[in-house]
């Protein structure tokens, strides 16, 4: 660790900010911008349209930032789970953070972590398990995505690894305005998506804040089975968020999803089915069915593939758009947690 505070996930204002703070020209800050997100610098020095003395000012209390992952596993399946390593000063314990990368057919989808470890303790999920260590910066979600390999093959995000991503709202924020701006990223909002328990009125911020793509981690019809795994619920009722996206159904075109996971015997009758059925009523959305993949650490088990079927067709045949997702790298420790857990383990 420099000590030195990272530009990598600043926006073009904050760098405007720190331009203006040091005396650079005011065309530095684009300049700057460009050498991040679209040059990929390493270093201050390589960003040789700025004069020597505009480098060095900058080197003196800034560095580029921004880290390469310690980690891989790589799935028979061609899933990749990468782990990162942050440290946010030189006397504080290093986190561990888990990224997936999950190559398809027609895409290539990128599984951003948004905090390491998480408070919200759902029972299944064992980044919740872990606790939460700390949010992350809008440069270490970021970093996620610019230092992989596979960065030039990524066609779409999903913000739904490690943590909340409602529990870390302005960084997350931060990290989507880099994302989808013409001086960033440039991605399409419509290729990203933002995965959440849903917490009101953080909900309600991101919702009008952006154009992306939105998830819902439902997992129950009913409040209190779904508090039982979900302990947000208690606080945050899931029926708040879907009274918001009932009353704003006629005026966005964005792409609304529920993840239902299927655990066996909890959540999966035909009763559950229908209930979903009624629940969403009045909402444009589609149903993710996703067969539990929590390896050996969790007391949970998924449905059986008969019983994960017999609740898509209900589904189905109410006209509800449901596919069922089967989890990949299950042999890499792929879902949320698993590995970061297990290093924090053997520490």
């Amino acid at each position: 660790m420099s000590g030195k505070e990272a530009l990598f996930g600043k926006s073009t204002a904050g760098l405007v900010e720190i331009c203006n703070t040091l005396d650079l020209p005011r065309y530095a800050p684009a300049q700057i911008t460009d050498w991040l997100y679209k040059k990929n610098a390493s270093q201050i020095e390589e960003m040789t349209n700025l004069s020597a003395e505009a480098r060095h000012r900058l080197g003196e209390g800034y560095t580029v930032g921004g880290v390469k992952p310690i980690d891989v596993r790589r799935s028979v399946d061609g899933t990749l789970k990468y782990l990162f390593t942050f440290q946010e000063t030189p006397n504080c314990s290093p986190v561990y953070v888990e990224t997936a990368f999950i190559p398809e057919a027609a895409r290539a989808t990128l599984c951003l972590s948004t905090q390491a470890g998480c408070a919200r303790a759902c029972r299944f999920c064992m980044t919740g398990l872990q606790g939460l260590q700390r949010n992350l910066t809008a440069g270490e979600i970021l970093t996620q995505y610019a230092r992989i390999p596979e960065k030039s093959m990524v066609s779409n995000i999903v913000y739904m690894g490690m943590g909340e991503p409602l529990d870390n709202l302005d960084a997350v924020l931060e990290s989507l305005e880099l994302l989808t701006s013409t001086t960033g990223y440039g991605f399409s909002p419509r290729r990203i998506t933002v995965s959440t328990v849903g917490i009101t009125p953080q909900f309600e911020e991101l919702y009008s804040a952006t154009r992306c793509n939105i998830a819902i981690s439902l997992h129950s019809t009913r409040p209190a089975e779904r508090a039982a795994i979900m302990p947000v619920e208690k606080k945050h009722p899931v029926k708040k968020t879907l009274d918001l996206l009932k009353a704003q159904r006629e005026r966005s075109s964005r792409r609304i999803s529920f993840e239902y996971i299927l655990f066996d015997g909890l959540n999966d009758t035909p009763a559950h089915a229908r209930e979903l059925v009624s629940l969403l009523h009045g909402i444009r959305c589609r149903i993710n069915l996703i067969l539990y993949n929590g390896g050996s650490m969790n007391e949970f088990s998924p449905s059986s593939s008969e019983r994960a079927t017999a609740f898509q067709q209900i589904l189905n045949a109410k006209g509800m758009i449901a596919t069922i997702r089967k989890s990949r790298g299950g042999d890499i420790d792929a879902a949320c947690g698993l590995l970061s857990t297990k290093k924090l383990q053997d520490q």
